[in-house]
């Protein structure tokens, strides 16, 4: 009598085919209802599953969602895994959001204090301003307040001003997994005007935001040195 490969395989090899097949599905829910990237100690420390388990089949999933029949993608953002849109459907993904909601993006003020926060961190506001050449309090107010930025202690210098740094929360907006994939300035700007939206009266949403009085254009050289 002829025996299959599947009637010889033990039956413990496939409980463990069953039981990773369901800690996966468990794994792909997780990232997919969390809004902040998790870490694969994190997700094993919370489910209680060995963490070299935990990461090979999070790299499945991300593995799995790679394939071009995939409309969503999962990828290390920020030292945890995300799940968003693959990069090549987000000109369509755009295209339909825009018709839903006319975006409004952050001005080119707040990119440019950004930018140089993002390249000069940790940086004070004066720093910020001898660079920008302009004023930028209510600037950083704004991104602290979208926590895109943070404090970061105070420069032993006279008067021990503030230091400011970007955050975790800002290399999930702009998708990056560390500072070391940070893009130029151009690119920067690009992803800004294209992924932050803020929040404004109903009135202003057809108009592009304006830069502040005295904001120095993208393409000038102290913006460039950002």
């Amino acid at each position: 009598m002829e025996v299959t490969a599947a009637e010889s395989q033990p039956a413990g090899n496939e409980e463990t085919r069953v039981e990773e097949a369901k800690i996966k599905a468990i794994l792909e829910a997780i990232v997919y209802v969390t809004d902040e990237p998790l870490s694969a100690q994190q997700i094993a420390a919370a489910l209680g599953h060995p963490l070299d388990k935990v990461k090979r089949l999070l790299d499945d999933l991300v593995e799995e969602y790679a394939r071009p029949e995939r409309g969503l993608g999962i990828r290390e953002v920020a030292g945890g895994y995300k799940m968003s849109t693959k990069a090549e459907h987000h000109e369509a993904v755009r295209a339909f959001v825009k018709k839903l909601t006319p975006p409004l993006k952050l001005s080119l003020a707040a990119l440019e204090t950004l930018a140089v926060i993002a390249y000069k961190q940790p940086v004070t506001a004066p720093e910020i301003m001898d660079i920008r050449g302009v004023q930028g309090a209510g600037v950083l107010k704004t991104l602290l307040d979208r926590k895109l930025i943070a404090e970061s202690g105070r420069k032993k210098v006279v008067g021990q001003p503030i230091l400011y740094k970007t955050t975790k929360d800002f290399l999930v907006q702009f998708g990056l997994k560390d500072l070391s994939e940070l893009p130029t300035l151009k690119e920067f700007e690009e992803l800004g005007r294209m992924e932050i939206v803020e929040d404004q009266p109903p009135a202003a949403s057809s108009a592009v935001a304006q830069p502040e009085p005295g904001d120095l254009d993208p393409e000038t050289p102290a913006a460039e040195n950002a």
